[in-house]
């Protein structure tokens, strides 16, 4: 099954919600970073979110950032996502090793620590929002939870989850994002939270077999759940030559010119897919004349 997201409503639009199944960009993401099981339980869980969190988006060339810094070995991960389903991550240290946690789960807690979540909306405006909340466990769904209620005042549940197999590869990956709208009536609550008791965790939920809709139908059960949208996504870096060849650019004529003197090519890494570019002095001197 390709990656994609469901966008619904339900209770008379007192409810929205998102689920999403994202095997396939978890296990790229993981393939590009060459990332550890508890790394990769951490970045696709964060990846799983802000593909989910992109889709609310309005602008088509509104960007989000989901930044995590804690202090655990893992120190960070940022992922970014467009309104299209297009999403790419990274993690600062890829390849922790920690033991199972209590429950015998990968510890993605502990290779996160403490400290704290940023969400960055980029809209076009002259500042992006940004919005900062302190871990909660690190974890990621309780720490987005927790965001949600504190920082956008919109109560919210947020499910997480990647399984590995025995090879660590990625098994099953995905999500889902319920929130209650200000008009929620007390029925509608009581109800959701009923439904939110008996749900199983997400990667049980796909492991058997459950589809993005059946978790809706699932977790919005008596509330007249209604599929608004369903979008295709997929872990996409827009980085190429040109665009490294501008950031070599904006350093200056300065910086430029000392690698210059160095004799030597570059290599210039990208973040987020881990993707190399090699620059010759030739093309160095090219880009020193360019930037005049």
């Amino acid at each position: 099954m390709s990656d994609y997201i469901v966008r619904a409503a339900a209770a008379n639009a007192q409810i929205r919600a998102f689920a999403c199944t994202t095997r396939e960009l978890v296990e790229e993401a993981r393939t590009a970073h060459n990332t550890s099981p508890v790394v990769t339980a951490g970045l696709g869980r964060l990846l799983s979110a802000g593909v989910m969190m992109g889709s609310m988006l309005k602008g088509e060339k509104d960007i989000l950032t989901l930044q995590i810094k804690g202090n655990g070995p893992v120190d960070g991960l940022t992922v970014t996502a467009d309104s299209h389903g297009h999403v790419k991550g990274y993690a600062n240290v890829p390849d922790v090793i920690l033991p199972a946690n209590a429950l015998g789960k990968l510890d993605v807690g502990g290779a996160v620590g403490s400290g704290y979540l940023s969400v960055i909306k980029d809209m076009g405006l002259k500042e992006p929002y940004v919005g900062q909340t302190e871990l909660q466990t690190g974890e990621i769904a309780e720490d987005l939870t927790y965001y949600f209620a504190v920082s956008e005042q919109t109560p919210s549940c947020v499910g997480l989850g990647v399984l590995m197999e025995r090879n660590n590869t990625v098994r099953q990956a995905g999500g889902f994002i319920v929130q209650l709208m200000p008009f929620a009536e007390e029925e509608t609550i009581t109800r959701l939270e009923e439904n939110l008791k008996k749900i199983a965790p997400v990667t049980e939920m796909l492991d058997a077999g459950n589809s993005p809709e059946r978790m809706l139908e699932l977790l919005l059960e008596g509330l007249e759940p209604e599929v608004t949208d369903t979008l295709p996504c997929s872990f996409a870096c827009n980085c190429d030559k040109e665009r490294v060849e501008r950031a070599l650019i904006s350093i200056g004529r300065k910086e430029l010119q000392e690698m210059i003197d160095e004799g030597r090519e570059i290599e210039v890494n990208c973040h987020f897919c881990n993707r190399n570019y090699v620059f010759s002095v030739e093309e160095l001197q090219g880009l020193y004349q360019r930037s005049r």
